[in-house]
């Protein structure tokens, strides 16, 4: 069996979790590579990524280089001596540094490849309303989440879940398949599969102002899928037209009511305890949301402070 040497690079939370359990399976972990410091916040306040917060509470070699092609850079990387890299939620690796350990580089991606290959797979498979995903240890190559695939786990998506709780138990299973794979390349009998493009792929697309903003005269399902699926970050909004004034609120947990009804699309109905948008199928009633300067809040306590009036809509 061959002794691993591992340098670990990665960015997130969810990275955390997985380098975390490397170190707990008592593998040598040579290097952590995470992204430069960046101001953060109204205070501009210098922000480390979880990675770092990680990595120096345990003492672990670390490198936070700007430009991965840094002459520099890679004689430091090299000196690590490292025989094999995982890639967990970092950037896109260029040649000279993927190619630089003997038994590869491999990255951990959040979904069935070759499906919701980029930047918000969580978020695209509940946005989706597909009904499953996983994750998919690959050995990268010179594109993006192409590479030949080593291992595959699967999970059912529950059928109110949001991304925030798929994203924990998918760093769970990712955590239990790097070990796994790690076990493989140790004992260097890896197979790989080689990914198959078809036009039926999804993607899983950078998430923007536009794609996050709700489309009142969508489905119920597709509406509530997409709360679900930006939800706790970064949140589906839409405008909201009360007394003259357009707000841009946020809404973070929703329910259906199909039920026949004569209201426009994007009408607001409230009363005391509930709020209710009508849609073309019903109503989605609100549970959570955010006003622009205020917290998070669940509907039953905003509506303690506030009321509509009989014309507020959204759109």
């Amino acid at each position: 069996m061959e002794k691993l040497r591992i340098i670990f690079m990665g960015t997130p939370e969810f990275a955390v979790g997985i380098l975390d359990t490397i170190i707990k399976n008592n593998y040598d972990v040579v290097g952590v590579i995470t992204a430069a410091d960046k101001p953060a916040g109204r205070g501009q306040k210098i922000k480390y990524s979880a990675v770092k917060e990680y990595a120096l509470e345990n003492n672990l070699t670390l490198l936070q280089p700007t430009n991965l092609k840094d002459e520099a850079f890679l004689a430091e990387l090299k000196a690590l001596n490292a025989n094999l890299q995982i890639v967990v939620a970092f950037r896109m690796l260029p040649k000279v540094v993927w190619e630089m350990p003997a038994l590869g580089t491999f990255n951990l991606h959040a979904s069935l490849l070759p499906n919701y290959r980029g930047a918000a797979p969580i978020n695209w498979a509940i946005i989706n309303g597909e009904t499953k995903t996983g994750v998919t240890t690959f050995f990268i190559d010179d594109k993006i989440d192409t590479g030949a695939m080593i291992l595959k786990s699967e999970i059912a998506i529950e059928p109110q879940e949001n991304a925030g709780q798929l994203h924990d138990r998918l760093m769970h299973l990712g955590s239990s398949t790097v070990i796994e794979t790690l076990q493989v390349i140790e004992k260097g009998n890896v197979t790989t599969t080689i990914q198959e493009d078809d036009a039926e792929i999804k993607t899983a697309y950078k998430l923007n102002k536009e794609n996050c903003k709700i489309d009142w005269t969508k489905s119920g399902e597709e509406i509530n899928n997409l709360i679900r699926g930006l939800s706790p970050y970064p949140a589906a909004w839409c405008f909201l037209k009360d007394k003259d004034e357009e707000l841009s609120i946020k809404i973070y947990e929703a329910k259906l009511v199909p039920e026949a009804h004569s209201f426009e699309v994007g009408s607001l109905i409230s009363s005391k305890k509930e709020i209710k948008i009508a849609i073309n199928n019903g109503f989605v009633q609100l549970l959570s949301l955010q006003l622009p300067g205020k917290k998070r809040m669940q509907v039953a306590e905003l509506l303690n402070g506030i009321t509509f009036l009989e014309t507020a809509k959204v759109y």
